[in-house]
């Protein structure tokens, strides 16, 4: 259960339901995750939907690439909700079952091609030390560009907020889903 009441359409003030109308008639289709949150904001959810579909569907990154550096976010911010919905997201593009299961259990992934290693060792090191060594920017650098590195350093940086919304707020996961793993607050003391 959220830790706050999650806005439904009947109750939505006009501001509140055209952000939902735009997201639901955009390519998500649905309003899920944080953006149930957020609703609380209107103007906060129109402009976090508006970044997200920019990061999300365009930038220079493949979707699989854009998915793999969301998986490895979602599981470096421990958030189950994000995990769940970018699985599903990462089956879709054609990642690998045993590459999306060793991102699960934190390990590196077998057979990657050299361009899905970089995107993992960028994502994963900007997640763990909040930056990225010098040869793993150089490397994305002369693999995918600027413009492409800049996304995707905006890439993990946004679903690290969604990841942390998802959190904080406890968005619960669809009725019948088991998470992944836990929520951090409940690992606690």
């Amino acid at each position: 259960m959220a830790r706050i009441t999650l806005p439904s359409p009947d109750s939505m003030n006009p501001d509140q339901r055209r952000v939902y109308d735009k997201i639901v008639s955009g390519r998500r289709g649905k309003v899920q995750g944080p953006l149930r949150a957020v609703l609380h904001n209107a103007e906060l959810a129109n402009r976090w939907q508006a970044l997200g579909e920019l990061l999300r569907y365009n930038t220079s990154l493949s979707p699989r690439q854009s998915e793999l550096a969301i998986l490895v976010t979602g599981r470096a911010c421990r958030a189950p909700f994000e995990w769940y919905a970018h699985r599903l997201e990462a089956e879709k593009v054609g990642i690998e079952p045993q590459v999306i299961d060793a991102i699960l259990a934190e390990t590196w992934p077998p057979g990657l091609s050299d361009d899905d290693a970089a995107v993992l060792r960028y994502a994963g090191e900007l997640n763990r030390f909040n930056s990225v060594s010098d040869t793993t920017y150089a490397d994305a650098l002369a693999r995918f560009g600027e413009r492409t590195v800049v996304e995707l350093t905006a890439l993990v940086g946004y679903y690290t907020m969604v990841a942390m919304t998802l959190n904080a707020h406890e968005i619960p996961l669809p009725e019948g889903v088991e998470p992944a793993f836990p929520l951090p607050q409940r690992e606690m003391p």
